[in-house]
């Protein structure tokens, strides 16, 4: 049986339908709707398979714009946009069944001497081996993970250490600022193609970044009170990485408001190199409350008579 690492690199490795056109699996193992990270990732896959190797990604702009459905395979159409001395530029429609669910657009910079040199360092956070798994951190507060929880655990392509102790009741929460960190890295060998890695780490960047718009206001593990979706989502790829290594996810929410929250990322190495830059706005929905049980007699429960 393959490991979830190999699956991940699996799921990367597009069929080629037509010039310019691509066909990407769709796990019917997903939840509701297919994860974004995936899409965004098969996406950049389809963009980066018409570009020289020399040219690496260093930006990404993408909508999601429908869920994509499980066990649906997803095509991806690409467009030339543009191919210049230093540049190229190449925009990316995901289809499945016959509607546009998500679109990217991508450039590729040949590598320049740079001029300019400077960084933000990264917070001073624990080693991640000094961490516990968050599968282990959730069993040992729950005694043993729910059954989703479980699988998805299993299934998880990635490694991830939160560097703060989650938060698990609403007393918890009061107070919290709206920032995460925590270390990644893929959990077997991916080997050394570097668009592998590259589209990868996107497929990661959509997995905890939400969590900073969330931590003031639930739990990030058990009870959800929201339904949230990816709304868009932007990278800026500054330095070549390997996704199978340790890196950090230091994550902040400058703003909730009117249902959609604001979050950014900034990812490290484990050297303090800053790597990658993340922006996504989500959309944030309150579920709707449990309708009252009916009266055996049939009269809604709210006006039933009491004793």
């Amino acid at each position: 049986m393959t490991n979830p690492a190999e699956r991940l690199v699996d799921l990367l490795d597009l069929e080629q339908i037509e010039v310019n056109i691509f066909r990407g699996a769709s796990p019917q193992e997903s939840l509701q709707r297919v994860f974004g990270g995936q899409v965004a990732g098969q996406a950049l896959v389809a963009a980066g398979r018409t570009v020289e190797s020399d040219r690496p990604v260093h930006s990404l702009h993408a909508y999601f714009l429908r869920p994509g459905i499980p066990g649906v395979p997803i095509v991806y159409q690409v467009e030339r946009v543009r191919d210049g001395r230093s540049f190229t530029t190449r925009r990316v429609t995901a289809v499945q069944q016959g509607k546009t669910i998500f679109n990217l657009t991508a450039s590729f910079h040949h590598p320049e001497d740079g001029s300019i040199e400077h960084q933000l360092p990264p917070h001073h956070v624990p080693h991640p081996d000094t961490l516990p798994k968050v599968a282990d951190e959730i069993r040992e507060h729950l005694g043993a993970l729910p059954e989703a929880l479980e699988r998805m655990a299993r299934r998880q392509p990635f490694d991830i250490r939160y560097v703060n102790r989650l938060r698990w009741t609403p007393e918890e929460l009061k107070g919290a600022d709206p920032r995460s960190a925590v270390w990644m890295r893929a959990v077997g060998p991916l080997g050394d193609d570097p668009l592998v890695h590259t589209c990868a780490l996107t497929y990661a960047s959509d997995m905890t970044l939400l969590d900073a718009v969330r931590i003031p206001v639930e739990p990030l593990w058990g009870m959800r009170g929201f339904d949230m979706a990816s709304l868009d989502h932007a990278m800026w790829f500054h330095r070549p990485f390997r996704a199978d290594e340790w890196f950090l996810y230091d994550q902040e929410s400058p703003i909730a408001h009117g249902g959609r929250g604001l979050a950014r990322g900034r990812i490290y190495d484990l050297e303090g190199r800053l790597l990658v830059s993340v922006v996504q706005e989500g959309l944030f929905r309150p579920y709707p409350a449990k309708p009252s049980r009916p009266d055996p007699s049939g009269r809604p429960s709210d006006t039933a008579p009491k004793n």
